[in-house]
């Protein structure tokens, strides 16, 4: 029977917490962050606090390694490390750390991390009373957020410290923490076989969150033990991982044919104006664990290659849902991008756009060029008026109807059409506008 081991008893720690990196060497992921000479590898050598106390925030989405990144500071440095949550800490809590910083520093020379999660959800006053620590170096400040530090850090703070941006983890760093938790002493210990299939679905449900992965790890580990059996070494199956996060695991790879199909089928239910098999396509990919930002990448392109200017504002409403989540994060994201596949898909459509560049590229790609005309040229360098450059050029704002009778196209080109707008939606509007418009260019 297998040994239930530390991370399997009644009230143990979370493997989440023992799996921790007590060294930058061992965080995954960050790569950008942590190179020779960054200002958290620096930090983190900095025993005696001779290079200074650089107050960092750090920001990005949960599960990235913010507080691992604080604690591996303070552990590599040989600080005193504090920890305070901006949910349950208020500005007593904060003023009675510099007063033990200070005292530390003084009687027995060492420096102290104020590690801050959430400091997003700080008041003004509460920030403010960080200031004084900061600014002296009573302690090194590193806080995290996942919210932009612009709109949720006051100045003053902001411009005390340095903002690092942390991206999320990929697939890659992901299966570097579960491979690590499953063989380390202080994870699972290789008391469990992961099968490949398993991995492959807690990595993608994690969706770039350490955090959720490991969670995911234990919990499928506790499942194992309870139908081993008398197992020495139970699996960990693609079946238990499922059991344990009590949903359903979609047959779903971000590099195969499985997305490659969803998303295909996403669109083309977008461009049918079918919302439910959108909406559907949209939460398969959401439940599989895809990078919404590709799906808001999906939503834009949609909104000017299917939609476009028969309703002007699909594009803007896409770009704000991309926005929304890029913000936001996930799962919140899911509801900026309902929003705009609904919008997108309801919406009237036309391709007339991208058939227009398309055109356009065409003749340009077979040699239809052709000379600027001389009217159109530009006039404002010394002998361009000796060439003829922008003789004849008519003012449009000089015309009463804001248009004028002059060619634009090139010679060769004169006459050729590219846009060609629909019947639907804005586009009946502005195609009797533009027939108009085309009539007075031409002087019929």
């Amino acid at each position: 029977m297998v040994n239930s081991g530390p991370g399997l008893r009644s009230g143990a720690t979370p493997l989440a917490v023992r799996m921790r990196p007590k060294s930058l060497e061992e965080v995954a992921g960050q790569r950008h962050l942590l190179t020779p000479g960054s200002p958290l590898v620096a930090l983190a050598s900095d025993k005696t606090g001779e290079k200074g106390s650089v107050s960092v925030i750090l920001w990005g989405p949960p599960g990235t390694g913010k507080t691992t990144l604080a604690q591996a500071i303070a552990h590599s440095s040989g600080r005193n490390f504090v920890e305070l949550s901006a949910v349950t800490a208020g500005v007593r809590d904060v003023r009675q750390v510099m007063e033990q910083a200070m005292t530390n520093r003084d009687l027995y020379g060492t420096s102290t991390v104020l590690f801050l999660d959430e400091i997003h959800r700080f008041t003004k006053a509460q920030q403010d009373a960080l200031l004084p620590g900061v600014e002296n170096g009573w302690v090194i400040l590193v806080a995290a957020t996942t919210e932009n530090p612009s709109f949720s850090v006051i100045s003053p703070l902001l411009s005390r410290s340095l903002l690092l941006t942390l991206e999320q983890l990929s697939d890659e760093d992901l299966g570097v923490v579960v491979d690590r938790a499953v063989s380390d002493p202080r994870g699972l210990g290789g008391r469990f076989t992961l099968e490949d299939d398993a991995r492959s679905a807690i990595i993608r449900l994690a969706s770039g969150d350490a955090r959720r992965a490991l969670t995911a790890l234990e919990a499928a580990s506790v499942s194992a033990v309870t139908s081993a059996e008398g197992e020495a070494q139970p699996a960990i199956t693609v079946e238990l991982v499922a059991l344990a996060v009590d949903r359903a695991l979609l047959r779903y790879d971000r590099n195969g044919d499985e997305h490659y199909d969803v998303i295909s089928a996403f669109i083309k239910s977008v461009r049918g104006s079918d919302v439910d098999a959108a909406l559907h396509y949209l939460a398969r990919m959401i439940e599989a664990g895809e990078d919404p930002r590709f799906i808001a990448r999906r939503i834009i392109v949609s909104a000017s290659e299917d939609i476009g200017l028969a309703d002007p504002q699909a594009l803007v409403v896409a770009i704000a849902a991309a926005d929304a989540v890029q913000f936001i994060g996930m799962p919140e994201g899911r509801i900026p991008l309902a929003q705009a596949v609904i919008h997108l898909a309801t919406a009237p459509k036309s391709n007339a756009a991208y058939m227009g560049i398309d055109a356009a590229i065409a003749d340009v790609r077979a040699g239809k060029i052709g000379r600027v005309p001389k009217h159109l040229r530009d006039a404002h360098y010394p002998g361009a008026k000796r060439l003829g450059h922008g003789k004849g050029y008519k003012y449009p704002h000089d015309e009463s109807v804001g248009v004028s009778t002059q060619q634009y196209l090139p010679d060769e080109l004169r006459g050729s059409r590219y846009y060609s707008p629909t019947e639907h939606g804005n586009e009946r509007e502005i195609g009797a506008r533009l027939a108009k418009i085309r009539r007075i260019i031409n002087g019929d």
